[in-house]
């Protein structure tokens, strides 16, 4: 069996101890300070401090029934669903496209199209600040869409370029030769075999969106208030666990939708 295919059963023990450590240390950091402070949103009393005196849903309920946070909420819904659609189709036609050898200019092109990841995203939400304001796109739901968008893309052509290296073009010119147009082909052929890529592309596209607040902070107004920037406000304006009721929404949500992906590619 070659490196490739090794499980890490088969690996040292010198090996895989040091690998269980690393990850564990690791799951650790991410999970703790959510361990910490989410259950604060069971509190009955309106303090980030333990131990309880009682618990209760008062924030919940809070969350649900204050006009300002289930705006914010249907907000970041309606933004986060629109830019998915909209990175999903740009991501994976542009996979489509950078997968190809010989397209021209690959590497500059493939750079380019992943720069949102690294660029800081205080610079990106300032240059669109300047960029939309002759355009009358700051301060709306387009202006919006079009920036978590920028932002969302990349995600959509990683996954999607990494699934399509596996793809077999060959399958496409066999269903050009019985006759199939290219749109036909990709629905038909191509389509069916990348959706698990195109599904995980979605699923970031609508988490980064989703979670999101920089971008918002810039180019959002006050009719665009999204779930994050009500929860940044709340922090400066008026702390109470409302804001990790929130935050456990969103957890919640963004878990479940990555949960069911894994189940539809785990049963293809």
């Amino acid at each position: 069996m070659n490196m490739g295919h090794r499980v890490y059963s088969e690996f040292p023990t010198y090996i895989r101890i040091p690998l269980y450590v690393f990850v564990g240390v690791v799951l650790l950091l991410l999970m703790l300070p959510l361990a910490v402070a989410l259950p604060i949103s069971f509190n009955a009393d309106p303090w980030f401090t333990y131990p309880f005196r009682g618990l209760s849903l008062r924030w919940f309920v809070q969350l649900f029934s204050s006009p300002q946070w289930t705006g914010a909420m249907v907000n970041s819904l309606v933004i986060a669903t629109s830019t998915t659609v909209v990175a999903t189709t740009l991501g994976t036609l542009a996979a489509i496209g950078l997968v190809n050898s010989r397209f021209p200019f690959r590497t500059a092109v493939m750079a380019l199209a992943i720069s949102p990841m690294i660029v800081p995203v205080v610079v990106l939400g300032l240059g669109l600040f300047i960029f939309f304001s002759p355009l009358g796109l700051n301060y709306s739901y387009a202006g919006v869409v079009i920036a978590h968008t920028i932002l969302a893309s990349p995600f959509v052509v990683i996954t999607v370029t990494a699934t399509l290296t596996r793809f077999d073009f060959n399958l496409m010119r066999a269903a050009a030769g019985l006759g199939a147009g290219r749109v036909t082909a990709f629905r038909t052929v191509m389509l069916p075999i990348i959706a698990p890529g195109v599904a995980a592309g979605a699923v970031f596209a609508f988490a980064s969106s989703f979670d999101e607040v920089v971008m918002v902070l810039f180019i959002a107004g006050p009719q665009q208030r999204t779930l994050p920037k009500q929860m940044f406000t709340g922090l400066r304006e008026q702390l109470d666990p409302t804001i990790l009721a929130a935050a456990a929404v969103m957890i919640i949500l963004t878990s479940c939708l990555m949960a069911a992906v894994y189940n539809a590619n785990k049963n293809r």
